[in-house]
């Protein structure tokens, strides 16, 4: 991923040293499960440890010959162990050490992904409970329906992502496999016990069966758990990106001091980062076909996933640990405007109790056919004149010999709308 969009701990994580790391962690941990069942005598287990080392540029030198990376990897350490070299990588297949050393970094990236989630969460969390009983409209089709609460909009989304929190907690878990079991996967050169013992100390359960690699599956429900919470981070910063429109104007996200929002024009305050989280989902959406298509393999195994998970798995989580990070932010600083939500609630003339009003009718004994027609005759001269709908009910004959003025009064008062939110919030966990 492009340093823009990639944090230092990402970077860290995937980096080339890292994965080095990991992959001579495996190579050590094989070796001390082979020690224990005496194929590796103990005291060079220590001489080799000591002396475990290997530099990305070596390998790089060496691979450019050899064009296999594990191979180059393993000369690039028997350069340094002469010997002694001999003792590693004994019945394993490059699959084992490539794919249990990326499942033990999946498994750390994973939880740095949880805790921007949390941040996420808690973010959410302080913004419903300030805005519970912040009263504006709601909208289907974009259009005013009946009132909500700024709060309830919120909520929604907190529930949401505590799903997701819940979803990728799955997949880290799903994630979570390794296999040393050789070149199709039958034991045939190492024993089991020394996957057991590998996968133990790597916090990894063995896979309970596998070829020359760990079925693909779980790699492809990981990166669509990933593209399915960048969806709904679009989904977050889609409604933002609307209530900041200047015709709306309910809330914008944060714009601070020294920012520019246009070249051209000084006064624009662009919803940038809800803007650039819309772009990164559809980068998602597309990892996620990617990874389906990588469970399709000839056989045992075939190479075609490789070059695709070498950029797919980076990417992807890089771009969500930013896109959390960002809508945090956003949410945490978010502008909100509660007069003017306030102000656009009223703009509809009282149209937006048609509904209460409706209600009430059929409760007075009109069929709902009759009473949609009288309540809607009303509504669109409210459109066309600007009239308030309440007054053009009150000089309705039809209402009126149903509804007393107070009755009438009382399908207009906005405690109606928010009088379970306490109810709601508890059922969401806030």
């Amino acid at each position: 991923m492009i340093p823009r969009y990639t944090r230092p701990l990402l970077a860290r994580l995937w980096s080339e040293e890292h994965r080095l790391e990991a992959m001579l962690r495996l190579e050590r941990l094989v070796l001390e499960a082979q020690a224990k069942a005496g194929l590796v005598p103990r005291r060079d287990v220590a001489a080799i440890a000591r002396h475990l080392h290997v530099t990305p540029h070596r390998i790089q030198q060496i691979e450019s010959k050899t064009r296999h990376d594990v191979i180059a990897f393993l000369e690039a350490i028997e350069e340094r162990l002469g010997g002694r070299a001999r003792y590693l990588h004994v019945g394993l297949t490059s699959s084992d050490l490539l794919d249990t050393s990326l499942a033990a970094v999946l498994v750390e990236v994973s939880d740095v992904l949880l805790d921007d989630l949390k941040g996420l969460l808690r973010a959410l969390a302080v913004q419903a409970r300030r805005h519970k009983r912040t009263v504006m409209i709601g909208r289907t089709h974009g259009v005013h329906a009946e009132p909500t609460t700024f709060g309830l909009k919120l909520a929604v989304f907190y529930d949401e992502f505590q799903r997701h929190w819940c979803r990728l907690e799955g997949a880290r878990i799903g994630m979570a496999v390794g296999k040393i079991s050789g070149a199709v996967g039958t034991f045939a050169n190492v024993s089991p016990r020394v996957e057991a013992y590998v996968c133990k100390k790597l916090g990894l359960r063995p896979a309970p069966i596998s070829t020359q690699i760990v079925s693909r599956d779980l790699h492809a429900q990981f990166v669509a758990t990933l593209a399915l919470i960048g969806a709904s981070l679009e989904k977050l910063a889609v409604e933002i990106r609307h209530l900041q429109r200047t015709e709306v104007l309910e809330a914008e996200e944060p714009f601070g001091p020294g920012q520019k929002g246009s070249s051209a024009m000084p006064h624009k305050r662009n919803p940038v980062a809800c803007e650039k989280v819309a772009g990164l989902a559809r980068l998602l959406r597309g990892y996620a076909v990617a990874a389906m298509d990588n469970v399709a393999l000839w056989h045992e195994r075939d190479i075609s996933h490789s070059s695709v998970e070498r950029i797919i798995l980076p990417d992807a989580t890089t771009l969500l640990d930013h896109m959390l990070q960002e809508m945090t932010w956003v949410v945490r600083d978010l502008q909100v405007y509660p007069k003017r939500m306030r102000e656009n609630l009223e703009r509809s003339n009282g149209l937006i109790f048609s509904g209460t009003v409706l209600l009430a009718l059929m409760r007075a004994g009109l069929s709902r056919k009759q009473a949609y027609g009288l309540v809607q005759r009303s509504a669109m001269q409210s459109w066309k004149t600007g009239r308030p709908f309440q007054a053009l009910l009150g000089r309705d004959r039809g209402v009126t010999r149903r509804l007393t003025p107070q009755q009438l009064s009382a399908c207009f008062d906005l405690a109606r709308h928010t009088r379970y939110v306490n109810q709601i919030f508890k059922r969401v966990g806030l």
